[in-house]
């Protein structure tokens, strides 16, 4: 009778998993997908590749050391001794955005037992939108999502050829040329099926990144004695200066449009909480040191990209280590993107005839794709600014607090739930003033022509 009741109770726990994973539009859970020591459970086997700790950390350190880094000097310029508190709090919040974000993931079992009832951040979207608009929540993140990804491919490869024309400066070669050579290089991102790949790549870039930052702290370092003459200023009066200033900080954090893939491709997702608190920890102190040292050594004549203030010789190294950073950063979004497509808009499926072809179609079209805005679309950083104010504080900010404040919110103390709705009151501001800052710059460019 023990047994039987044993087995009666494994099986109303198993079918009432089953319904968890169903309710929130996921396939039913196998019962071999709970871990052997019973802390967490996946409502959605995922075939994907698995990769380690440190693979998804230099993921995550390629998307938040970025080219943004080379604009944080100049933010902490245009925004005082605030700025220093903002790199701090940024790396924070971010890190918390990230982690809020995979916990929409998942629901708790009947003996609180969290099951990974979702994959994507389409599906959570999907959830919390099921009341109002339950086909066009998922789909509305999903174009979020591949929009700032294609803005930032494109920013690379725009970047790209613009180090290679004044890197290569003893060549004959012309803008254009520099593109299609920078194109070139990237095509075997088409053959790109593995996040492992991707995950090695990330690593070469982020050694790149670090090299950057020693060698820029390095020369500041040799000029400390001028540091007796600069100050920060400790009011902030250009409020439009502050403005960018928040947007380049915050936005150099950014991360969580590849965290639910991360997450679900990590060898051990019970990792992933510390995995996101060191990599953004390492960050901020770097991020910090470097933009310390490098406003004490130039202090008001810093210029918006800090290569810009280097000696002629040395900024021809850092420019070519800037060179193979941004062609190392491009396959991160650019699979994303790919996947994003492929398996939530397309729906196509590896094992599925014909599959290959399609995906190096698609591959191939969004390739060419972000070659052609790079080359023909005018003003594309205003364009791109305008768009990532909108994309990139919704999918950074508002959309993770809205959603965890939606799915947990009788799990959350009161602490916890002001928290998300200041985060939520942040992201809001940074929209809107990122909107227009870009709007007013889109207007004196024009007016300018």
């Amino acid at each position: 009778m023990k047994r039987l009741h044993a087995g009666a109770e494994e099986d109303r726990g198993l079918v009432v998993r089953d319904e968890l994973a169903q309710t929130y539009g996921d396939g039913p859970e196998s019962p071999d997908a709970l871990r052997s020591d019973g802390s967490c459970s996946d409502g959605a086997r995922s075939t994907r590749p698995r990769i380690t700790t440190w693979e998804a950390g230099w993921n995550v350190t390629n998307a938040i050391q970025g080219i943004f880094v080379l604009g944080l000097p100049y933010a902490l310029l245009q925004s005082g001794y605030m700025g220093l508190l903002l790199l701090v709090l940024a790396a924070i919040i971010c890190s918390y955005t990230g982690k809020i974000l995979v916990s929409c993931l998942y629901e708790e079992d009947e003996n609180g037992c969290p099951v990974r009832v979702r994959r994507t951040y389409e599906d959570i979207a999907t959830v919390c939108c099921r009341h109002i608009c339950p086909y066009i929540g998922g789909k509305l993140v999903n174009a979020a999502q591949v929009v700032e990804l294609l803005m930032t491919c494109i920013l690379y490869l725009v970047v790209s050829s613009n180090l290679m024309c004044h890197s290569l400066f003893f060549l004959p070669l012309t803008p254009a040329a520099c593109s299609a050579i920078t194109f070139l290089i990237l095509v075997p991102c088409m053959l790109i099926r593995d996040l492992r790949v991707v995950s090695r790549l990330s690593l070469f870039c982020s050694l790149a990144q670090f090299l950057i930052t020693f060698i820029v702290i390095g020369y500041c370092l040799r000029q400390s004695p001028q540091w007796a003459s600069k100050r920060l200023s400790a009011v902030v009066v250009d409020f439009d200066g502050f403005q960018v200033a928040v947007g380049v900080i915050i936005f150099s954090y950014t991360s969580q449009i590849y965290l639910p893939t991360l997450e679900e491709s990590m060898t051990d997702r019970l990792d992933f909480n510390s995995m996101i608190d060191w990599t953004h920890a390492l960050a901020c102190i770097l991020k910090t040191a470097f933009s310390v040292v490098a406003f004490l050594t130039w202090g008001e004549e810093t210029k918006e990209v800090i290569t810009d203030n280097l000696p002629t010789a040395l900024r021809m190294v850092v420019n070519l280590c800037l060179l193979a950073k941004a062609l190392l950063s491009y396959p991160l979004p650019f699979y994303a993107a790919a996947e994003i497509l492929q398996t939530g808009v397309l729906k196509l499926k590896p094992p599925a005839e014909g599959s290959d072809r399609w995906t190096l179609l698609l591959r191939g079209s969004l390739l060419l794709l972000t070659l052609i805005m790079a080359l023909y679309v005018p003003h594309f950083s205003l364009l791109m600014g305008l768009t990532g104010s909108v994309t990139g504080a919704a999918m950074t900010l508002l959309l993770p607090a809205l959603f965890h404040l939606q799915l947990k919110w009788t799990q959350l103390d009161a602490s916890r739930r002001v928290l998300d709705l200041l985060i939520l009151l942040l992201g809001c501001f940074c929209s809107v003033s990122g909107v227009i800052c870009s709007i007013k710059g889109m207007i004196t460019a024009f007016e300018d022509k």
